[in-house]
């Protein structure tokens, strides 16, 4: 169906107080938008090397094609008062969003039985899908200006409250067999089954800023400090039930919504259909996790000469995580098993120095220098035991605290960044500007999604810490006004930006060797390789059409990513990398009337057509699809009028 979005939003400042010195403002909208995607063409695949050196092809362990719809529902609603005076301004704002996504897909799938870890099999697919997602946050902040002291305090206190469910997500797969009849096979196509999935995330953030003007060699500076304490907590749980079967399976029209038709379940015959529980007790696939996070900064901002602003600033926090959760070995009853109760899995006092020093070298010409110390810390999921699965690519992610002896040893931990720039930049008329940069960080530890070698019979992946890392690169940014071709083109801006990087990861010794035992014939493979989720260039570019007096704004827009690693291959099992997509969208909008209040908007979005695109890559080797869909072009039109 046609997509479609409307909303409302009314808001004023009135003023209150005996002299009326003070305002009372308030704003309310309400939003619901709903959008349907159709792929007509959808493939999922998963590849391996041969084990012959000399061969360079990949040859498929399992293909899916087939046809994916959706249909999302987005409702938004926002409430917020704000008061202020002189000296103080105090604000609430509550906000509620919920989101519903319904899916159904259906694929042929075939699975090569030469393949390592592979039956062979040929099955049809349905699955239908449903996640239910809610938002609700509370802002309370008050900013306070000690009158003629110079003084100003910030203070805010947000909670939020988040929800994700996916109830009963269904696959139902039938395999088939030799003379073309079909039934479900465990170790083929799999039992019809169900998912329940839940989680719950709470985010409560209270911090405090204090700053303060002052003077400093006849210029103005600034002096900050603040302190602040971050409270999340999650639980997490994943229900699993498949269908068995107390009799011999008889399906003369392999028609799915005839499945639980009560003369197929338990104890009639043929099939005799019951349920069975996939989940051990306890159940390796829930937990619950905690984080408490403190911190205190102080940072400086002065001109220690004429033309020299410097910026220092020092971030001392605390952070510790919790997790209550295990295995599946502990499950089963092993005693080789993991199990947590509440234990510590990352505890940290960091320092965070950072340091910016701006050399005004004429009134619109600057150069910059920078450097700062940052970490990036691993997520819920990825730091837990759970295995989750993707019921329409039958994507498997394995938690990081779960080990793989001897590729792994399950202590997935935080990775310390330390980042350096250097900039030139130059400010003209209009908005005008030019810049180019120069950075370079350094990773200690860096987090990225690997593929286990272990797991063969099925495509998993896993958060793993690898090897040290590092990047530099360029970056070129510019907006420029075309009047300067001619007057004609006065309302016309031309902006955009490109980066390249160079990243490099060192191998560990375990992934090289990995790698080198499975070397083609004429590679030559190092100790290096690019860093997953780090593309080698950006470009951004923009051609941009104002007139106020008509009241026609108008841009078209262009966007592009090189390839990117996505998943680290091992052994036998290729890189994955995501192909560039040429993304070019054109806006239209055109307001009318004397005071401009009604206005049109037509939007065209990847006007290209292009697809989105991941694949395997190999030495000498034809890429190989890992997952394609195209999602078209999109066509949009809406109005609106302010009272």
């Amino acid at each position: 169906m046609i997509d479609y979005s409307a909303s409302f939003s009314i808001g004023d400042q009135l003023n209150v107080g005996s002299k009326g010195d003070s305002k009372l403002g308030y704003i309310f909208s309400l939003s619901y938008k709903t959008d349907y995607k159709y792929y007509d063409d959808v493939a999922y695949g998963s590849y391996q090397k041969y084990e012959d050196a000399d061969v360079y092809e990949m040859r498929y362990a399992t293909v899916q094609n087939g046809q994916m719809g959706e249909q999302n529902v987005l409702i938004g609603l926002l409430g917020g008062l704000a008061y202020k005076n002189n000296y103080n301004k105090v604000r609430m704002t509550v906000m509620r969003l919920q989101n519903g996504e319904s899916r159904a897909a259906q694929f042929n799938i075939k699975n090569d039985g030469a393949a390592v870890g592979q039956s062979g099999y040929i099955a049809q697919s349905d699955n239908l899908e449903y996640n239910q997602r809610s938002l609700t946050n509370l802002l309370i902040n008050g900013k306070h200006t000690l009158q003629d002291s110079g003084w100003e305090i910030d203070w805010r206190i947000s909670p939020t409250y988040s929800t994700s469910d996916d109830p009963d997500l269904r696959k139902t797969a039938f395999t088939e067999q030799p003379g073309g009849r079909q039934l479900f096979s465990a170790g083929a196509g799999g039992n019809p089954s169900r998912i329940w999935r839940e989680l719950t995330e709470i985010n409560a953030t209270a911090r405090l800023d204090i700053s303060k003007d002052y003077q400093f060699n006849d210029q103005k500076a600034q002096i900050k400090f603040g302190t602040s304490h971050t409270y999340k907590m999650r639980d997490y749980e994943i229900l699993f039930f498949d269908i068995q079967f107390a009799n011999t399976q008889s399906w003369p029209d392999a028609d799915i919504s005839k499945v639980l038709d009560p003369s197929n379940l338990y104890p009639n015959r043929p099939n005799g259909i019951y349920y069975q529980s996939g989940n051990p007790n306890p159940n390796p696939n829930e937990y619950s996790s905690n984080v408490n996070s403190s911190a205190f900064y102080v940072s400086n901002e002065l001109y220690p000469f004429a033309r020299l602003k410097t910026i220092l600033g020092l971030r001392a926090e605390n952070f510790v995580q919790r997790h209550t959760g295990r295995d599946q070995a502990f499950a089963r009853g092993s005693s080789d098993g993991n199990n947590l109760d509440n234990s510590e899995v990352l505890n940290s006092l960091d320092l965070f120095p950072t340091a910016n020093l701006i050399f005004e070298m004429t009134d619109n010409q600057n150069l910059r220098a920078a450097f700062a110390r940052t970490i990036a810390r691993p997520s819920f999921k990825e730091l837990s035991y759970a295995q989750i699965l993707d019921p329409i690519s039958n994507i498997i992610f394995n938690g990081g605290l779960y080990p793989y002896l001897p590729d792994w040893d399950g202590q997935l931990t935080e990775t310390y960044i330390n980042n350096y720039d250097l900039r030139w930049e130059l400010f003209m008329e209009q908005g005008q500007n030019v810049s180019a940069s120069v950075f370079y960080k350094q990773f200690n530890d860096p987090i990225e999604i690997v593929r286990i070698p272990q797991a063969l019979t099925s495509t998993e992946i896993q958060p793993r810490n690898v090897g040290d890392a590092q990047l530099y690169g360029l970056e070129f940014e510019f907006n420029q006004n075309l009047k300067m071709l001619s007057p004609l083109l006065q309302n016309l801006n031309l902006n955009g930006n490109i980066t390249l990087v160079k990243s490099e990861v060192e191998m560990t010794e375990t992934e090289f060797n990995s790698r080198k035992n499975q070397e083609r014939t004429g590679e030559n493979i190092q100790n290096t390789r690019a860093m997953a989720g780090q593309s080698p260039y950006v470009i951004n570019g923009g051609l941009v059409y104002g007139d106020p007096e008509t009241g026609l704004d108008a841009g078209l827009f262009y966007n592009v990513k090189g390839p990117t690693l996505l998943i680290v291959g091992t052994g036998i099992l290729p890189d994955v990398y995501q192909a560039p997509l040429h993304s070019l969208n054109l806006s239209i909008n055109k307001k009318f009337g004397e005071e401009k209040r009604t206005s049109v908007d037509f939007k065209v979005s990847n006007i290209l057509g292009q697809e989105e695109l991941s694949y395997f890559e190999s030495y000498k080797a034809a890429n190989q699809t890992e997952e394609r869909r195209s999602p078209g072009r999109s066509f949009s039109i809406g109005l609106s009028h302010k009272f």
